[in-house]
């Protein structure tokens, strides 16, 4: 028999509206649990847009792995994979955090992690790095990355 806890996904992610983190437990992802502060739908189907500023909350209270795009908006192979991308994250809903980074606008993020191409693809486990992915690649890719971990 389980337990609550055994069945409980905890996560913290931004608002797309407000940009307030918000709790929340993706194992009630059809719950379609909305921001604490200004009430709008929690994006979980799309990827999220993680910054300096929440980025390892993000990473280190969600329970399940985080695939982190880190992009610029005027790279080719970038823009080729953000509808893969975008794909995956609602293929993933609830068992996977998809996010997004743009390394123009967060350069700290970008050298903690040794970005030096774009795109990289990192899978985050417990707040540590366990994957990554350099270049534009198809679904099967995406998907081994997070089997494999």
């Amino acid at each position: 028999m389980t337990t609550d806890n055994e069945r409980r996904l905890p996560a913290v992610l931004p608002c797309a509206a407000c940009g307030k983190l918000n709790r929340v437990d993706l194992a009630r992802v059809d719950a379609r649990p909305a921001c604490g502060s200004c009430r709008a739908a929690l994006v979980l189907d799309a990827p999220i847009v993680l910054t300096e500023a929440n980025f390892d909350t993000v990473v280190a209270q969600s329970a399940v792995p985080v695939m982190v795009d880190f992009y610029a908006d005027w790279c080719g192979p970038c823009r080729m994979m953000a509808p893969v991308f975008a794909d995956f994250a609602k293929r993933q809903r609830g068992r996977v955090l998809v996010a997004k980074v743009d390394t123009d606008a967060n350069p700290a993020l970008s050298t903690r992690f040794g970005i030096r191409s774009i795109p990289t693809l990192n899978v985050m486990r417990d707040g540590k790095e366990v994957a990554r992915q350099v270049g534009a690649v198809p679904m099967a890719v995406l998907e081994q990355m997070i089997v494999e971990r």
